[in-house]
């Protein structure tokens, strides 16, 4: 088991044990404001009734962005997660 793969499965677990499910959760990220990757973060969720808030760092390298998402189960943050660490520069929170 990767670490990645060992992360997510202790991710899921806590989340199991922690949230009553179906629950709104919070996700945010950091990016770079280099690319699109704002509009792709957004874009990942925009569809599915999330409500995302942006805010530029002082410097205007970085973009947090916040997004809280009604979901189903763990498995589907978990989901969330895999698809954004796919863009460029991103850190998850």
């Amino acid at each position: 088991m990767d670490g990645k793969e060992a992360f997510y499965k202790k991710l899921q677990w806590q989340l199991e044990e922690t949230t009553q499910f179906p629950s709104d959760y919070l996700f945010k990220f950091i990016v770079p404001t280099t690319d699109n990757q704002v509009d792709e973060v957004k874009n990942l969720f925009n569809n599915n009734g999330a409500v995302i808030n942006t805010k530029k760092s002082k410097t205007g390298k970085y973009v947090s962005v916040s997004i809280v998402l009604n979901v189903e189960n763990a498995t589907t943050i978990i989901s969330y997660y895999q698809k954004a660490e796919k863009i460029k520069g991103i850190i998850s929170l």
